[in-house]
Formats: structure tokens, sequence, C-alpha cells
């Protein structure tokens, strides 16, 4: 644990556009480029917090949206805060809601005030304005905070995405006023304008003036594909400010990962590496494995000789197929394990490979052994 009692960022090293760094909090240091579990609702589904930990993940991810909704954020607060509650000491990051009333929410209706909506638990209306979204980060005692934006889905046109971007661009000054003076936690401003370059610069402008201890790419990973996520990525994080972190948001598989680290990017989470283990996807140095085939019902290998995950280091592909196909719940918690433990690894070898001046090599490597393709049958 560091012993800081402020929120700061320092590079380290840089290596073309990846950059490798620190993000020094009170409840300990994050190391970047950084990969966060999502704990959707106070846990990362299938995974003790220490087991988390295990994998290397110094930060987690936690939904305001849900959060607010079950068990509700007010009483969290009287629990002792999500830290105590989900029993995870580390930094915690909470998104500000705005993604899941859009995507989640029924019934949402959006002004200038905020979004009010009908829960998808109960169907009890709510409202979430950017005071509300701080007020709930703030009960929840969150590291990282985001700032209430709205994010519309792409494609969209480019009046839509304008007008998204500048309501955006004036929450995250109301969600500054609300956050207030709070030593030792963090306020992200978050980036929009869609794939409108022009717009993108606006908004890191506006949020530049603003001020925030950290900026994030928002808007993206919502149907545009990858190879336009890329292409807004060659600009986006340029017009954010050097000595900040960058996080993008929602993100992703891990040649999404990697391109995003080779673009200038040193936060990201996504809930892929947890919802594919429960499903019997995996991902693996040479690809990603179906578990669920035929292919592995008498493999005594493992899915990855040289991880040293549990489920690698303990188990044979036949068992995880076994188990996978009697939906038994050990096989969500050892995939899960696995994927994580396989995202942290990414993270670590961009992380040495930026320090060291060879990201190049490590990237041409990483594809490359992708492309051979899971091992042979058995």
């Amino acid at each position: 644990m560091t012993h800081t009692t402020k929120f700061s960022f320092k590079l380290n090293a840089t290596d073309g556009k990846a950059r490798t760094g620190v993000i020094s909090t009170p409840r300990g240091d994050i190391r970047t480029p950084a990969f966060m579990p999502v704990g959707t609702a106070g846990t990362v589904k299938a995974m003790l917090p220490e087991n988390v930990r295990e994998t290397g993940a110094d930060i987690l991810l936690g939904n305001t949206y849900h959060l607010m909704l079950r068990p509700t954020a007010e009483r969290i607060d009287r629990l002792g805060g999500l830290h105590k509650f989900m029993n995870w000491d580390r930094p915690i990051l909470t998104d500000s809601g705005g993604f899941q009333v859009m995507s989640l929410a029924d019934l949402r209706k959006l002004t200038e005030k905020g979004v009010t909506f009908k829960s998808h638990i109960d169907g009890s209306r709510h409202e979430l304005t950017p005071e509300r979204s701080m007020e709930i980060q703030r009960l929840l005692g969150s590291d990282i905070v985001m700032c209430f934006d709205e994010c519309p889905a792409l494609p969209a046109d480019r009046k839509r995405i304008a007008e998204s971007m500048r309501l955006s661009m004036r929450w995250a000054e109301r969600s500054k006023d609300a956050f207030g003076d709070r030593p030792g936690h963090a306020l992200f401003g978050i980036m929009q304008g869609g794939l409108e370059q022009d717009l993108r610069e606006e908004s890191a402008k506006a949020l530049t003036d603003i001020g925030f201890d950290g900026y994030a790419v928002g808007g993206l990973a919502v149907g545009e594909g990858q190879a336009a996520m890329f292409d807004c990525l060659d600009y986006a994080p340029d017009y954010l400010p050097v000595d900040k972190p960058r996080y993008l948001m929602g993100v992703g598989k891990p040649d999404d990962i990697v391109g995003a680290v080779k673009r200038g990017i040193d936060m990201m989470d996504c809930v892929l590496p947890s919802r594919s283990g429960r499903t019997g996807q995996v991902f693996t140095r040479r690809g990603v494995v179906n578990i669920k085939n035929a292919r592995h019902a008498d493999d005594p290998r493992p899915l990855d000789e040289q991880c040293t995950c549990p489920a690698c280091r303990d188990y044979s592909r036949a068992y995880l197929h076994h188990v996978y196909r009697s939906n038994e719940m050990i096989s969500g918690m050892l995939l899960t394990w696995h994927n994580l433990h396989y995202f942290q690894e990414i993270m670590q070898g961009m992380r040495e490979a930026i320090a060291s001046g060879t990201f190049a090599d490590w990237e041409a490597d990483f594809h490359a052994t992708r492309a051979l393709g899971d091992i042979d049958p058995f």
C-alpha cells in the first residue's frame, strides 16, 4: 500500500504513443496501462475479491446505476461504504450511470436537468442528474468518480451527436461543482463526440477548461466496430492532457486493448473476461477457445501450458469441458479466473515492453501468436 493522501499520476516511460506509469491513491497504486475488472453489483461475478487481486488487478469498477437501485447507495453508506461492503480494500472506480440508463432503462426521459427512468428491476421511477450521480458516488466512497454524461448509441447523425456532446459538457461542469473538494478522491471528465474529429476536439477543450484529475474517452465500443474505434483513437487521446490518466470506457477484447494502449490509452474496463468465462469462452495467447466444443472432451492438456492460473495449473480441458456441460458452478469460477489472469498478463507484458522500449516487438509477437489459433485437437 502507498502512504499518499492525494491522487496523482506519474508517467514513467513512453514508446511511441504507448505509455506506462503509476496512478497513486490513498488506497494503493494502480499500474498503467491498467485493466479494471467490472464488479457490477459489488462483486466480480464468480470470483472472490482476494482472487481478483491474485490475477494482478490493482483496481475494480463498480456500477452506479445498479448499486443505486439495489441495495441503494444510502444502504451501502450506512454499512461502511463499498470497499468494506464488498471486501475490496484497494481502489474502486465507479461509472456515472449514464451508459446503463441509455442501455437498460425503460421509458427514460432526457432533459437539461438529467434523466428520469424506470428501473429494469421493478419498474420504480428514478431521476439521475449530475448532482445525484456525484452524491451516489460519494456515498459509495469510490476513489475515482466519473462525471455524469449522456452516451448516444452509434450510428447516430452528427446533429444528435453534437447536441449530446454539448449537453454532456454542461453536465461535466455541474458534476465538477457538485463533486466539490474531496482530497484523495479523483473526478474524471468524459470526452464525447462520436466519430466526428472536430466534435472530439471541442469536447476535449471544454473538459480541459473545466479541469479534471483524469479524462475518459467515452462513446466508443457502442456498435461502431474496431476499425472505426481505432480511427477515432488515432487522434482523440492526443487532445487530452499528457500529464493526466486517459481511460477508454468499456473496452474490450484483447486486441482492442492492445490497439488502445498503442494509441495512448492508460486505463480500460470490460465485462468480457468475466461474462465470457461464464459462457464457456476462454481467451488464450493463441486466441479464443470454446470449452463447450466436443473436441475437448478427452483432452488431458491444460487450456494454456504457459498460463499459471488455477484453471490451467490444476485442471484439464476435459474436466473444464465436463463441468461446463454439466452446468457446475466451478466452471464459471475457473474460466473467469483464467480470463482475468490472461487480461492482466497482457497488461503486465505491455507495461514491461513500454518500459524497455520494445512495444512494437511485443505487439508483433502478440498478434503472431494469436494468429496461430488453438493447439491441434488431442
